[in-house]
């Protein structure tokens, strides 16, 4: 029987690559996403528009999949973005929506698929956090709540629905060849008020995030394969990681928040410095 994966933020990056890597290794993809033209193509894709922040749009696009097949064995919640600035400038209405696309949506998508699931006895939800669920970096602080309440609920979820032979299981990646750091970055821009005293502060975690990214970041096809693992291994983990890396530094951030810290300011520091030699 063919396996059938619900993938959402299919149009671009780690959703993109999963879609093709799912169907590659023989499963039934639909993928989701607003942007519905930029979802890839084949035989085994199918491309559904999908808007995560809207439950009718939601309930479409698990309801058509049901309809054509009959079940869903794997639900992949990878929609999201960072809609990174400082907090005394950025507006609650972009912190909320940033909240109904990274948590609200994937909660409502799994409250739409676990009746199928249960009655399967058998199914994934995967919810695809970050290391900033963990850990954090200023400019960052609605993305890093919604992906740490996004570990909190997954977890209970998983106790839950354990019992009916279905698992909810967290994604966290780290640094990513991607445009999502670039993408922060300017929604950063763009929540500054006028004359914010925040402008360096921007500057400075522009920095870091783009540092080296192109050489230390993992690639999207990396992180669709940890997606598959957390899909397909027997014995599901609690977490997946792609790095080494990636789990030291949120044990680090989890079991000595000072050390973190101290660290963390460190790099700020010597990013300020460097920034005023040039």
């Amino acid at each position: 029987m063919t396996k059938v994966v619900a993938i959402t933020g299919a149009s671009n990056g780690m959703g993109f690559a999963a879609a093709e890597l799912f169907a590659a290794k023989g499963w039934t993809v639909y993928g989701g996403a607003r942007r519905v033209a930029k979802i890839p193509t084949g035989e085994r894709i199918h491309a559904l528009k999908l808007d995560v922040t809207d439950n009718s749009s939601n309930r479409a696009f698990i309801e058509t999949i049901l309809a054509r097949e009959g079940r869903i064995d794997v639900l992949i919640n990878n929609a999201g973005y960072g809609e990174y600035g400082p907090v005394e400038d950025i507006s609650l209405d972009k912190a909320r929506t940033q909240f109904e696309t990274n948590f609200f949506g994937t909660a409502d998508l799994t409250q739409l698929v676990l009746p199928t699931m249960r009655a399967q006895k058998s199914g994934r939800i995967i919810n695809i956090s970050s290391i900033g669920g963990d850990i954090y970096v200023p400019l960052g602080a609605y993305y890093h709540a919604t992906k740490a309440a996004l570990q909190q609920w997954s977890d209970s979820l998983d106790i839950e629905i354990a019992p009916f032979g279905v698992r909810s299981i967290i994604v966290q990646p780290g640094g990513t060849r991607s445009s999502w750091g670039e993408i922060a970055m300017q929604n950063a821009r763009k929540n500054l008020k006028v004359g914010s005293v925040y402008t360096p502060l921007v500057n400075q975690v522009a920095a870091l995030l783009n540092a080296d990214a192109s050489a230390i970041g993992a690639s999207s096809e990396d992180l669709a394969k940890v997606f598959y693992a957390a899909a397909t291994d027997e014995r599901p983990k609690r977490r997946y990681f792609h790095a080494f890396g990636d789990r030291a530094v949120v044990w680090l951030a989890r079991s000595y928040p000072r050390v973190f810290k101290k660290s963390f300011m460190a790099v700020m520091k010597f990013l300020s410095r460097r920034a005023e030699k040039k």
